[in-house]
């Protein structure tokens, strides 16, 4: 039976009304279309299931590869919590305009309502125009009614929290919190499989047929969370050479690693599968002591869970995001 090793994945590239050529231009995402606002890079939502790109299983997708080699792929203790459903769900978000304002509802809320999981995720900031800024929570502690009443009066911006932003800040965004991600934003985004989102404010944008967006403000009301939360963007020093934690949550753990010499991770005591996402340079991971295979600026990579020792050795100083449960 042949071996198991690090999977690459066909990009699934969605046009988004609110996209922009970053994914082409910065990342070298091919698509036939200018304007893409999302691409994914390793998906298990119904409809969008990854595809491998690379080696003996190239053609199959990601559910296929999880329901045949299960634990070997994924890990037993994510495998027996998820059967063939991967878990997490990996995406670059450009974000050539506003998003619009929305909310996730939490695991309990989207199995009653939808039968799915739900949704919290983390933001990791790829290049950001000068002056880019994003919306993560309320500005101060806010009451349902006070919300209703400024979704009615349209003031809802005014008690949101807006952040600027710069390449490198992170944000974690657990389900519950309202949230959108701003103009000139090119992003990393990690969270659960899902697909559930609840849109509260569209800008009063419309599409080319002069329709608005819809909106659900009626699901959003006992999805969000109305605390105040003043620390919202991830504090965290980078290290060369080393993985430093960005998010440690219940559904994912990803750490920064910024080498410019060879690092060696050792995943003995982890059972579970990791991912790669390399969000500037490039590498060789480097795999079974002597195979190898080359990551670039835009790729994202899984790496069986039966790959326990590597090594990421750059070729020119690189910046990843590793992703693990």
């Amino acid at each position: 039976m042949h071996q198991l090793y690090p999977l690459k994945f066909k990009t699934i590239l969605k046009e988004r009304i609110w996209g922009g050529e970053k994914l082409k231009t910065v990342l070298s995402k091919q698509g036939k279309n200018n304007a893409y606002g999302e691409s994914w890079e390793l998906s298990a939502v119904e409809g969008d299931i990854s595809v491998v790109s690379n080696g003996f299983l190239k053609g199959n997708n990601l559910q296929e590869i999880v329901e045949i080699y299960m634990g070997d792929i994924v890990g037993d203790k994510v495998f027996e919590k998820f059967g063939d459903e991967f878990p997490l769900l990996i995406k670059f978000i450009d974000a050539n305009d506003d998003l619009s304002i929305q909310v996730h509802p939490d695991d309990k809320l989207a199995r009653e309502r939808h039968n799915s999981y739900g949704k919290t995720e983390m933001w990791y900031v790829m290049d950001a125009n000068p002056g880019a800024s994003l919306i993560s929570g309320f500005s101060k502690p806010v009451t349902k009614e006070e919300y209703l009443n400024s979704v009615t009066n349209k003031t809802l911006k005014d008690i949101l929290y807006r952040q600027p932003v710069v390449a490198g800040d992170t944000f974690f965004i657990p389900a519950g919190r309202v949230h959108a991600i701003g103009s000139g934003i090119l992003l990393a985004e990690i969270q659960q499989t899902s697909d559930i989102t609840y849109r509260i404010y569209d800008w009063d944008r419309v599409d080319d047929k002069g329709n608005p967006r819809e909106l659900h403000t009626e699901l959003a009301v006992d999805a969000i969370d109305y605390t105040f939360h003043a620390d919202v963007k991830t504090a965290y020093t980078s290290k060369e050479n080393a993985a430093v934690n960005l998010a440690k949550c219940d559904y994912f753990t990803t750490n920064k690693i910024q080498i410019n010499k060879p690092l060696d991770r050792d995943y003995i005591e982890l059972d579970s599968f990791v991912i790669y996402i390399c969000c500037n340079g490039k590498f060789d991971l480097i795999y079974n002591e002597t195979e190898k295979i080359e990551v670039t600026k835009g790729e994202t990579v899984l790496l069986p869970n039966v790959l326990k020792n590597i090594r990421l050795v750059p070729s020119v100083e690189a910046e990843i995001l590793e992703v693990y449960i």
